[in-house]
């Protein structure tokens, strides 16, 4: 059987290096070599098919990874050298027979991703975060690191942003915790989002800036660049950069953060807080710029207060009463998220800080998912509305009355 192995090296052949072969050359070159090997064996009309998008894409996208980036029912690709495939599908992992044909091809390809996120990665800097064109985020880890050879994890994102309407359909949050969420944003409250790993945290930030009036200004600090604010025109996208091979040159989110403050923001929001910038993202929601978001790996939200904690002190050897002041006088709303047996990712908590006092945080829990029960392996539940917002002077001073401000009804 032929495989596309043979025709690659047939198509390199004939190729002219000497200058620059457009698409539809390479496409013609394509189909006379694979018409070519036709008349030495049968190959069936499907599988030429996909011998000739298999060669395209070897030549001019992202070789098999391609086919995996364009079927929008997979949410991640995991490359383990140049053996497995393994893919994410309905929160599901899947092996795939397809393989690359060497360990040089595989390298090819994290060159060029990696190129195109100016970013470096090589054995001497085996470690590196990028994202491809769509936003989709790239992790690699090569040799000596990864030791049974290339490692590339893929997290893909929609190529259109999902919205709050999306989520509610799919049932991860609730009409009116998300109505009472829009209000908060709108009013200008400092909201912190948590969760697990894979849980959601990007797409809900993304659905939660939907609601920051237009009129803002706006200003996006992330490791890498995957939040899309839509229809805001007054927006800046600020991207940390990783130390070049000497050492040098590296700018990091607390430089960002600090950069930002001075660039006259009225809301900051912070992609991911996962060290030492937790002290300056704390500072900025201290000094005026309400209505600011970020996220948190934390398994709850008081696991996330705590991880704060620990993060501010990578940065700051300062008390831990004044980190605990400086968390309940920035943070208003926490929203944890998680992901549960049936794969769905829901919002499980929303819950509001009060203040610090006799040396805690105290927290309001607001709105709680209940399981009720499982069907045909899924989990079925609702939001149950625990109490109403304490402290509601934003809300009211963007001019929702009493009842709009989360009074508690029970």
């Amino acid at each position: 059987m032929i495989q596309a192995e043979q025709l690659h090296a047939r198509i390199l052949e004939e190729l002219d290096m000497s200058r620059e072969t457009d698409d539809e050359e390479l496409t013609r070159l394509i189909h006379r070599v694979l018409n070519e090997a036709q008349e030495q064996e049968y190959i069936p009309l499907a599988r030429r098919s996909e011998l000739g998008r298999e060669l395209f894409n070897a030549f001019r996208k992202l070789n098999l990874l391609q086919e995996f980036l364009e079927d929008e029912e997979i949410t991640e690709i995991m490359i383990n050298g140049t053996q497995n495939i393994f893919l994410e599908k309905n929160g599901r992992l899947y092996s795939t027979r397809k393989r690359f044909a060497s360990e040089e091809k595989l390298e090819d390809v994290i060159q060029q991703i990696v190129s195109g996120s100016n970013r470096i990665v090589n054995e001497a800097s085996p470690i590196v975060d990028a994202r491809l064109s769509d936003g989709s985020r790239v992790n690699v880890v090569l040799f000596p690191v990864a030791l049974n050879g290339p490692i590339v994890t893929i997290r893909k994102f929609p190529k259109e942003a999902i919205t709050m309407e999306q989520l509610i359909l799919w049932r991860s949050v609730s009409e009116e915790a998300a109505g009472f969420l829009a209000q908060l944003v709108e009013a200008g409250y400092n909201i912190f989002i948590s969760g697990g790993t894979g849980s959601g945290k990007t797409t809900f930030l993304n659905a939660l800036s939907q609601f920051i009036p237009k009129d803002e200004r706006i200003i996006t600090i992330e490791d890498n660049a995957e939040l899309r604010i839509l229809d805001v025109p007054n927006l800046v996208t600020l991207e940390a950069r990783n130390a070049n091979t000497e050492g040098s040159g590296g700018i990091s989110i607390r430089e960002l953060i600090r950069t930002a403050l001075r660039m006259r923001p009225d809301r900051i929001i912070v992609g991911e807080v996962r060290g030492e910038e937790a002290i300056d993202m704390l500072q900025a929601l201290n000094t005026g710029h309400d209505g600011s978001l970020s996220t948190g790996h934390a398994n709850s939200p008081g696991d996330m207060l705590s991880r704060l904690e620990t993060m501010v002190l990578m940065g700051m050897d300062i008390p831990l009463p004044a980190i605990r002041r400086q968390i309940a006088s920035g943070i208003d709303i926490l929203v944890h998220l998680g992901r549960q047996r049936d794969k769905s990712r829901k919002v499980l908590e929303i819950t509001e800080v009060l203040e610090y006092t006799d040396g805690e945080i105290r927290l309001n829990p607001l709105y709680i998912y209940e399981e009720e029960g499982e069907r045909n392996g899924t989990i079925e539940g609702s939001w149950k509305k625990l109490h109403g917002l304490a402290h509601k002077e934003k809300l009211l001073a963007a001019g929702y009355n009493e009842e709009g401000a989360g009074s508690d009804d029970s």
